[in-house]
């Protein structure tokens, strides 16, 4: 194999795009190493694996999901995962692929201090990244993209109460949340396409893998990059058991929010006393790599059905409501998603449980930082600590008691009520007090596994992704949003693919 000119560590989300869009200049030398397997055809994923009516990301010890240990409060442990397999998480996920609001682009590009972020800069990268087969081709929407977008059908029972229950409680109707337009309910925008949840690497890869190139390598776990003069010469990979070093002209990390600050830790790269405690050799001290967690916490509602129902033809996924918390900051910072299938079904990875409750997933999606991820020892294979540092001000537990509460409002609709007597819990007496309410939220607290800004740009990076202070290195994954946007990051981390692919054909620098 000739020396690549790029290497990329990891092929999810922003790697799978950003590796795709690089090798279409036949003059450059294009290597992925991906950790898990990269099947060649659409039939080398295991089966059930794309079926969109799952979430294999929700299964506990899933083949193809690594799970981290966090903290979302100090006293609250949970487990959080993130896809090993070509298209990373896009392939255990559960296909939601909302943009992020024109509020966070604008944010970002005022922490990057580079419009390159803004929204009217960003906007022909989303046209071009899809194929939108409900909208077609115009102004908002592109037709000849890679990844396929159709919205979610509110036919089911279920979907249409929840429809009919926004309404009778005013919510506008939001046809295209993935215009701009005011939040309200409405079908949520999904890479699932005829009930195949098409990940970024059968939108971005399969079909281009035979680019003489590109080259994709599965089973390769990265555990450091070298460093040598200020320039990042290559990795050093690991399989079965063996090291080897890999050089390259330039090396990109796309190994997702958690895996790339470690990585960069165990480079060298981050807050310096901290490296040379773990006895670390300090390449670069740059104390915001790891030093904060942007993501959107999360309580899963169940309700009971009044009658049996069939389970979704085409994905788990119902309708979505976007309501503003009553700070008035942001604009639709809460978000109540429904799921056709009950959260026994989704663990189990089954399309039916009869009887089971129906579930609503409420979160806050108020752009925020807190938490951090720490590296603990110079070995690689030792996880670092996470805490995401939930519920920390009284504003983040007010905003989730919102969420609570409005989704308990729907629940209590006459149109919910046709097929549903409602909420599991909590009770009247819960929801009528604060505090009772912030204990019940406290012991069912999750998340919505949608992690941001542990590399962030302006900081961290500059716009382009290039690691301060440092040359031949740059990060192109979730990691570089200073915050999660207002809507989940699934789209935006194949858009941080789009534009990083793009400062490095065509910017200047």
């Amino acid at each position: 194999m000739r020396r690549p000119d790029v290497l990329v560590v990891g092929a999810g989300g922003g790697g799978a795009a950003l590796a795709a869009r690089l090798s279409e200049d036949e003059d450059r030398e294009v290597l992925v190493l991906e950790a898990g397997p990269v099947p060649r055809h659409p039939s080398g994923f295991p089966p059930g694996l794309l079926d969109a009516r799952l979430v294999p990301g929700a299964r506990p010890g899933h083949a193809f999901v690594r799970s981290y240990a966090v903290h979302l409060t100090p006293e609250r442990p949970y487990s959080v995962p993130r896809g090993r397999i070509l298209g990373g998480s896009t392939t255990v996920n559960g296909g939601y692929f909302i943009r992020a609001r024109r509020e966070d682009f604008d944010r970002w590009a005022a922490e990057a201090d580079d419009p390159f972020w803004s929204y009217e800069r960003v906007l022909p990268f989303l046209r071009s990244l899809e194929n939108d087969l409900d909208l077609g081709s115009g102004p908002l929407h592109g037709d000849r993209g890679p990844v396929r977008i159709r919205r979610t059908d509110l036919r089911h029972p279920a979907a249409e109460a929840f429809r009919a229950a926004a309404e009778e409680l005013g919510f506008p109707e939001e046809a295209d949340k993935n215009a701009q337009d005011a939040p309200g309910f409405g079908p949520v925008p999904s890479n699932a396409v005829d009930g195949e949840r098409i990940n970024t690497g059968l939108a971005y890869l399969l079909d281009v893998l035979d680019r003489p190139n590109l080259t994709v390598l599965g089973g390769r776990t990265v555990r450091a990059v070298t460093v040598s003069r200020g320039r990042a010469t290559g990795v050093v990979v690991e399989r079965g058991g063996r090291r080897s070093t890999v050089e390259a002209g330039e090396i990109v990390l796309c190994a997702g929010s958690f895996a790339s600050p470690h990585l960069l830790h165990l480079s060298g790269i981050g807050p310096a006393k901290d490296l040379e405690r773990l006895g670390i050799p300090v390449v670069q001290g740059l104390p915001s790599v790891g030093a904060a967690i942007g993501d959107h916490p999360q309580i899963v509602l169940e309700c009971t059905p009044r009658r049996p129902m069939d389970g979704p033809s085409g994905s788990w996924l119902g309708g979505a409501l976007h309501l503003s918390s009553s700070g008035g900051e942001h604009e639709g910072d809460l978000e109540i998603l429904q799921s056709l299938l009950p959260l026994s079904a989704l663990v189990a990875g089954t399309t039916t449980a009869p009887g089971a409750p129906l579930a609503f997933l409420a979160s806050v999606q108020t752009p925020r930082r807190s938490g951090g991820l720490r590296t603990e020892s110079a070995d690689p294979e030792v996880p670092p600590r996470i805490d995401y540092g939930y519920l920390e001000t009284p504003d983040d537990r007010r905003r989730l008691r919102e969420a609570v509460r409005a989704t308990a409002a729907l629940a209590a609709t006459d149109a919910f009520g046709e097929i549903s007597s409602g909420l599991l819990e909590p009770g009247p007496e819960t929801l009528g007090d604060d505090h009772a309410l912030d204990r019940w939220i406290h012991s069912r607290l999750g998340t919505s596994q949608h992690t941001c800004g542990t590399v962030p740009l302006g900081s961290a990076v500059d716009a382009y992704g290039r690691v301060h202070g440092l040359s031949g290195l740059r990060v192109a994954d979730t990691s570089i949003l200073p915050t999660a946007p207002l809507r989940g990051p699934a789209a935006t981390a194949v858009l941080v693919g789009e534009l990083i692919a793009h400062a490095i054909r065509h910017e200047p620098g």
